[in-house]
């Protein structure tokens, strides 16, 4: 597997190795050794799927009791994936990244705790996986809102196409809960 740092600490890229063959193609999308030689410790618990249609935003994200560490990957379609470092103590704080994760770039990326995270679906439609650190729990949802003028994300559409959940649409901005962070 080929890792990539992205110039925010601890967020990374992973390409897995592909095996094609005339059946199709295999590839190991985790495996904990291989996390573990690269100095990530991380105890996946959870994992998570979902399927969106095409102009689909979900997030921006987060736990606040419970932050999660996540392996995101799209394996159906294609998607642009977006994470906010929320790490008051990093040096890329309130910094974004973005990357397009599809079926057929195969790429992942590991999310440490402490980021927001969202996607918008590029394709017709999108399975997206995660897998996660900890539990899900309702209880300590946040998120911010994807059209926070501080962070200035670049979507790359027309944010008026966009199709987005109403909890989506009425988050925050980051400026109203900064305070309240405990990353």
């Amino acid at each position: 597997m080929k890792v990539e740092e992205t110039g925010i600490k601890d967020l990374l890229i992973l390409t897995p190795t592909i095996y094609p063959d005339d059946r199709g193609y295999f590839y190991e999308s985790y495996n904990q050794r291989f996390f573990r030689e690269k100095g990530i410790y991380t105890n996946f618990v959870q994992d998570n799927q979902s399927y969106s249609t095409k102009n689909v935003l979900r997030g921006l994200h987060f736990q606040t009791m419970a932050p999660q560490a996540k392996l995101v990957r799209c394996v159906v379609g294609e998607i642009y994936d977006v994470v906010v470092d929320l790490r008051k103590s990093s040096e890329t704080y309130k910094q974004w990244f973005g990357i397009k994760l599809s079926e057929e770039n195969k790429k992942m990326m590991f999310i440490p705790k402490g980021f927001a995270h969202g996607f918008l679906t590029l394709s017709e439609h999108a399975v997206f996986h995660y897998k996660c650190d900890e539990l899900y729990m309702s209880t300590t949802d946040g998120g911010i809102n994807f059209k926070d003028e501080e962070l200035n994300i670049d979507w790359g559409v027309d944010i008026n196409e966009l199709i987005i959940s109403e909890k989506d649409r009425v988050l925050p901005r980051l400026a109203e809960i900064e305070k309240e962070l405990q990353f």
